[in-house]
């Protein structure tokens, strides 16, 4: 009988917690158990499991002495305090936060491009890369190995929902107070974001950039293993519930030609081109990405202002494959390299 495993979800509460809860199910993932963590006051309320439910226990005094594998998606705080204790334990810790993806000794793995990082692991921590970095990488990857990618400036359009569910709720309730004639008073965000674009994610740091786009900096280099790469980026956030798009505009050692891209990302895994020269013929937020697997891309064309240059549109559901989907993608790479179970289950 093959193996079975007690998977751990650290933050089943929140948007991506619920999401990689339905993942691993609908995936079947082999598991013996699943356990529902979050914090003390979400303690004892219920998620969904596929077609059952799970009652969610306090991660504060849980025991992750049986556990193989931890999705952890809580924030950074949470990660930095609880997941080397799951890794001391045994388990593989995939953490969704920001705390490890920079540490030498942590691998940050885009499961289509660099699953062979997932092997070397020495504090038994797998990163999961930030929702905008996550969705570029498979379009970028198979570019750049084929051509050289020198440069690459991307501007992000990020939904609400990257910042939590009470920024959704936000754009929600803003939108019908606006179509009621009231105030749509701001709370999560500094402004109104409903009919409104927001050129400001995560902190602002000393150059002039925000965390969020010095993520891309970071990240990129750091997944395609060159940091000479170099990273233009700007973060901007959107009134739209799921889904982030970005335009991206590439520079290239070896010319490739808008054909060239499409043969290429036609072939390349996780990616879905929707490019045809007419009205809807490229994907968006809404008709394509939301609640779906793929990294779609399209306006695939030469950029008219650079002999080398090539531009894309890349949108992809971030919630799912820019957080949930990825981190169990991640523990499907542990399968396939037969980590060891703690226990016969079965």
């Amino acid at each position: 009988m093959s193996k079975q495993y007690k998977v751990a979800v650290v933050g089943a509460t929140g948007a991506v917690g619920e999401v990689m809860l339905a993942i691993l199910a609908d995936r079947r993932f082999p598991v013996s158990a699943v356990v529902a963590l979050a914090s003390e006051r979400s303690a004892g309320s219920v998620v969904a499991f596929g077609d059952d439910e799970l009652v969610v226990q306090d991660l504060a005094t849980f025991d992750p002495a049986s556990i193989d594998i931890a999705l952890f998606s809580a924030g950074g705080a949470i990660s930095k305090e609880y997941a080397p204790k799951f890794a001391a334990a045994g388990a593989v810790v995939i953490d969704n936060s920001s705390t490890f993806r920079y540490d030498d000794d942590v691998p940050l793995v885009v499961s289509e491009v660099n699953p062979e990082a997932a092997r070397h692991r020495p504090r038994g921590i797998i990163a999961n890369p930030n929702c905008s970095t996550m969705q570029l990488m498979p379009v970028l990857a198979p570019i750049h190995r084929e051509y050289g990618i020198e440069r690459i400036n991307v501007a992000t359009y990020q939904s609400v929902s990257g910042a939590g569910r009470r920024a959704l709720e936000e754009l929600g309730r803003q939108t019908a107070a606006l179509l009621s004639f009231q105030d749509p008073a701001p709370a999560k965000f500094p402004v109104q974001i409903a009919f409104n674009l927001i050129p400001h994610i995560d902190e602002f740091q000393p150059n002039g950039y925000t965390k969020e786009e010095m993520k891309l900096v970071w990240e990129t280099r750091k997944i395609l293993g060159d940091a000479s790469l170099q990273v233009n980026p700007t973060a901007v956030r959107v009134p739209v519930f799921f889904g982030h798009s970005e335009a991206v505009h590439i520079e290239t050692r070896k010319k490739i030609t808008a054909g060239e891209a499409r043969a290429l990302l036609a072939q390349a895994p996780g990616v879905e081109v929707v490019d045809e020269r007419k009205a809807g013929g490229y994907p968006t937020p809404v008709t394509h990405a939301s609640g779906r697997d793929p990294v779609f891309v399209g306006r695939i064309r030469e950029d008219l202002s650079h002999p080398r240059g090539l531009n894309l549109w890349v949108v992809a559901d971030n919630i799912r494959k820019g957080a949930a989907l990825n981190a169990v993608q991640i523990a499907e790479l542990l399968l396939a390299e037969g980590l060891p179970a703690k226990a016969a289950h079965g």
